[in-house]
């Protein structure tokens, strides 16, 4: 019994050595198989982390494709083209609106170039709407100046002419914005912007065309200080020559830089009514803040002749009755121009606020054309600053900006070695006689007809507009928002002028 326990405790023994060899063995086996799964996962972690790392490093990847407002449109077929590229949502947005038209700043699909493009809406309500738009193509189109916004193309969509999306370039700001903003204004600021208004005026002034809206939102502004003119929805060609031409509306230019001779109901008007206005932006640019601004018309003319003081009774010949029998009864003041200036600006020179005064005279008949303040001495600096480095027409080694060919850019040492170009129309009376089709549309359907045929013109002008024309993109992120867009309501507009009893 002893023996058999014996056995059975040394089988036992046996077993159970043999057994912890087992498990030994499989623990090993176990423990390796462990450390090389634990290796593998480690090594994997660690390839992870590293792709995780160089992904880290990659620039960030580009924004979500979005079809812009723009797209190219098939000249056989019409249908638009894929055009779908990187635009920033954001960009592309309304920049500025006003009783005729909105502005919105797109893409052009074509080449990455920024554009403005301009909505006329409603261009049929009336027979005016019409001969205001086609005024309005016209004069872009015809009128090539660097100081004047230039014309791109003219969208010919389904609606056109019944709206009219005209196509320009864009500039970065307006004079408007930099005057409110904090950026600081020097002198020379001051004086190049005012040359280059001058200039873009005296080339309007040349061609007997009146803007009649000059204020600093309608003069646009690059970085590099050039400006251009733009907004000819009120432009006019005005005939120099006629005795008692036709009456002129009163409902133009902006209250506070409409001329006192518009306010006081004057049946005809000149080119003075622009110079009176760029007078206010010289002011508004050395003080920072609008020099005549009041509240309504007649408030206005007020704030005038506070400032100017009583004008004398032959300063007055243009004003209709009513109005130059009220200025006579009011109270006699003083001028007070040179004292505010002095109070408020810290640029001002005497040489500034004697161009100022000329720009700013109560008679029209009085006060400087554009060519005689170019000359002023006050603008010296700025003409040979300008045609040293800023202009093209030096560059080209002609007077004309449309002429020439590209040559070496000459530095000017006084301001009197140059001639500021004028226009010059290719044929004698080219405006006139394109404007006086204008003047005899009588209906609508005339209007449309005149307006599609200087569309052509305008595009055809242009290759690409030939070959690669453009459409609105009814799939574009801020369509709806374009379409949306409105002009100005009426409660958002000026005042209209001041209704003088008739005698």
């Amino acid at each position: 019994m002893a023996t058999f326990l014996g056995d059975a405790s040394s089988r036992t023994r046996e077993q159970r050595l043999m057994m912890r060899q087992g498990e030994s063995s499989t623990s090993s086996a176990h423990y390796l198989h462990h450390q090389r799964r634990l290796h593998q996962t480690y090594s994997h972690s660690q390839g992870s982390l590293q792709s995780i790392d160089s992904i880290q490093k990659q620039p960030p990847p580009p924004p979500p494709r979005q079809e812009q407002l723009l797209v190219i449109a098939s000249p056989n077929t019409g249908h638009s083209l894929p055009a779908i590229c990187h635009v920033d949502a954001v960009q592309e947005k309304a920049i500025g609106y006003g009783a005729f038209g909105v502005v919105w700043a797109v893409t052009d699909p074509r080449d990455g170039q920024k554009l403005a493009i301009k909505k006329i809406p409603n261009v049929f309500q009336n027979i005016i709407a019409a001969k205001r738009a086609y005024r309005e193509l016209n004069f872009l189109h015809r009128l090539r100046h660097e100081n004047i916004v230039s014309i791109v193309g003219v969208l010919e969509e389904s609606n056109f002419p019944h709206e009219i999306y005209l196509l320009c370039d864009l500039m970065q700001t307006d004079l408007h914005k930099i005057i409110v903003s904090p950026q600081s204004l020097s002198v020379d600021h001051v004086k190049i912007f005012l040359y280059q208004i001058l200039r873009g005026l005296k080339f309007l002034h040349s061609a007997n065309i009146l803007h009649r809206d000059i204020k600093p939102g309608n003069l646009l502004v690059n970085s590099d200080c050039k400006l251009k003119i733009c907004d000819f929805g009120l432009a006019r060609l005005h005939d120099p020559n006629s005795a008692g031409g036709k009456f002129l509306t009163l409902e133009v230019v902006t209250q506070y830089y409409r001329a006192p001779e518009l306010l006081m109901g004057a049946q005809e008007y000149t080119e003075a009514i622009d110079i009176w206005s760029a007078g206010c932006i010289l002011a508004e640019l050395l003080s920072r803040s609008i020099l005549f601004q009041a509240s309504s018309p007649l408030s206005q003319l007020d704030l005038i002749l506070d400032l100017l003081g009583t004008p004398d009774p032959s300063d007055l010949l243009t004003a209709c009755t009513a109005a130059r029998r009220h200025v006579l009864r009011l109270p006699k003041r003083q001028p007070k121009l040179a004292s505010k200036l002095w109070q408020t600006s810290r640029t001002v020179s005497e040489e500034g606020l004697h161009l100022l005064q000329q720009l700013l005279r109560f008679n029209p008949k009085h006060r400087i054309s554009a060519a005689a303040a170019l000359s002023h001495p006050y603008l010296s600096g700025a003409r040979i600053r300008y045609h040293s480095c800023m202009c093209t027409c030096c560059n080209r080694g002609s007077d004309s900006i449309d002429s020439g060919t590209p040559a070496s850019p000459r530095r000017y040492e006084h301001a009197s070695d140059f001639a500021e170009p004028v226009h010059l129309p290719s044929a004698p009376g080219e405006i006139d006689g394109r404007l006086a089709q204008e003047a005899t549309v009588t209906d609508s359907k005339e209007a449309a007809a005149r307006l599609q045929e200087l569309a052509r013109q305008i595009n055809s002008a242009d290759s690409r507009n030939l070959c690669a024309p453009l459409r609105i993109n009814r799939r574009a992120v801020n369509y709806r928002a374009f379409v949306k867009s409105a002009v100005a309501q009426v409660s958002e507009r000026a005042p209209s002028p001041h209704r003088w009893e008739k005698h």
